[in-house]
């Protein structure tokens, strides 16, 4: 019999097929811990991981123990209640003994059973919250100042590294080379061997010992010609021959749109930059080529940096038009549709001048959607919806799979809503 022994070091990944099969096994309770952590806590802090707890009844698991076995008629002594032929009663969960009373209760002749917790890593945490979603209608785009290249097969080479050999090619140019090199030597080994048993035939008065032994020589020499031809030579070998062939990539653009004119409130503005970074963090976990644009507007757009988008302060008037203008000019001077998926997030508070929102209809409608892949609207507001929401329902009941729109009340509405609008959509 053969044993194997696993001399290996521990590495800091020892269990991790075990870590594996363990959060997926108990998903619903984690992924649950998750949300209420994400309530909880600040967008800014979603970089870490989180303690996450399940009750230990939710782990439990069966387990089977040998009992004495028979029958037993046993009573024991000193026992004023019960005689042979009894019923015990079931213990109630009321006493405290051992594990603790009731389900992580606590007691007075025992310990409590505390809840089972364990720490999910940054990337752990952000595979729970991202779980599901996806940017809708990607599309491959075509080839232009593509980076990403795959090897693919372009027929056999000579040269190449040893990983790359193709045995069969290899050995059929052996065999093919053997055959021809071996074939010349062989047919003048026969006909030498002919000539050798002719003159062997002859008459020993007219026989040639001379003769012979030239003969003997040729045919000695002649094999040892057939035993040096390499079985495989450097000249056989084929390898398989690979190129980079660009691929066709799911380059993305999202903008990002902001009203900081005066009727946003600084909590306002808060939720929407906790928003936007729950946005950007979904961004850069899932897709590699992606770009980000920040638009800001008041009564005038403005394209601004990361900084500038979420820690700068301005006041004015709403003319959301802007913002739109802004971002279709950008789209016609870097990014065309036809090579990049367009997406666009705007977050406002709903405000904005009576005229102007017929115009942001209009935008939408002729120019923008035709373009995009996905607007979404997050309105943050306690009150009613004003002729800006009213306007972009008619541009959601035109794109229906392309628009939405959802209302944030307070910073713990984010998340369920940042869920609802990049929700993971099966295809009719």
């Amino acid at each position: 019999m053969s044993y194997f022994i696993d001399r290996r070091a521990n590495a800091k990944n020892k269990s991790a097929v075990n870590r594996q099969r363990f959060l997926d096994r108990y998903r619903t309770h984690i992924k649950r811990s998750v949300e209420e952590a994400v309530n909880r806590r600040s967008i800014t802090d979603m970089e870490r991981g989180e303690k996450v707890s399940i009750p230990s009844r939710d782990i439990s698991e069966p387990v089977f123990q040998h009992g004495t076995g028979g029958k037993r008629t046993i009573v024991s002594p000193g026992n004023k209640e019960f005689v042979e032929g009894d019923r015990l009663r079931r213990p109630g969960g009321s006493g405290g003994s051992g594990d603790g009373a009731g389900e992580g209760g606590a007691s007075n002749q025992g310990e409590g059973m505390d809840e089972f917790a364990f720490s999910l890593t940054r990337e752990e945490f952000l595979d729970f919250v991202f779980d599901g979603l996806e940017l809708p209608h990607l599309q491959r785009k075509q080839l232009s100042d593509v980076e990403e290249t795959r090897p693919v097969r372009a027929g056999i080479a000579r040269e190449g590294v040893p990983a790359r050999i193709n045995i069969v090619r290899s050995m059929r140019e052996a065999y093919a080379r053997r055959i021809a090199m071996r074939a010349p030597i062989r047919r003048a080994l026969r006909e030498t061997q002919q000539a050798l048993e002719e003159e062997e035939r002859k008459d020993p008065v007219l026989r040639n010992p001379s003769r012979i032994a030239e003969l003997k020589a040729e045919i000695e020499r002649l094999e040892k010609r057939l035993e040096a031809v390499p079985f495989v030579d450097t000249y056989d070998l084929r390898y398989n021959n690979l190129v980079d062939q660009p691929q066709p990539s799911n380059k993305a653009v999202m903008f990002c749109v902001m009203d900081v004119s005066g009727s946003m409130t600084q909590a306002h503005k808060d939720i929407a930059k906790r928003f936007f970074l729950l946005l950007y963090l979904f961004l850069e976990r899932n897709y590699e080529k992606v770009e980000l644009v920040f638009v800001r507007h008041h009564t005038a757009a403005k394209e601004v940096d990361e900084d500038e988008f979420f820690y700068s302060r301005e006041t004015g008037g709403t003319i959301v038009s802007s913002a739109l203008s802004l971002v279709d000019e950008i789209i016609t001077d870097r990014y065309p549709p036809g090579q990049w998926n367009l997406y666009v997030a705007q977050a406002s508070d709903g405000d904005n001048w009576d005229d102007d929102s017929t115009t942001c209809r209009g935008l939408l409608l002729d120019s923008l959607m035709p373009k995009l892949q996905y607007f979404t609207y997050v309105e943050i507001t306690p009150h009613a919806h004003q002729a800006l929401w009213e306007e972009y329902e008619t541009v959601a009941a035109e794109f229906p799979s392309r628009f939405a729109m959802r209302q944030i009340v307070e910073g713990g509405d984010i998340y369920p809503v940042f869920r609802e609008l990049f929700r993971r959509r099966v295809e009719a």
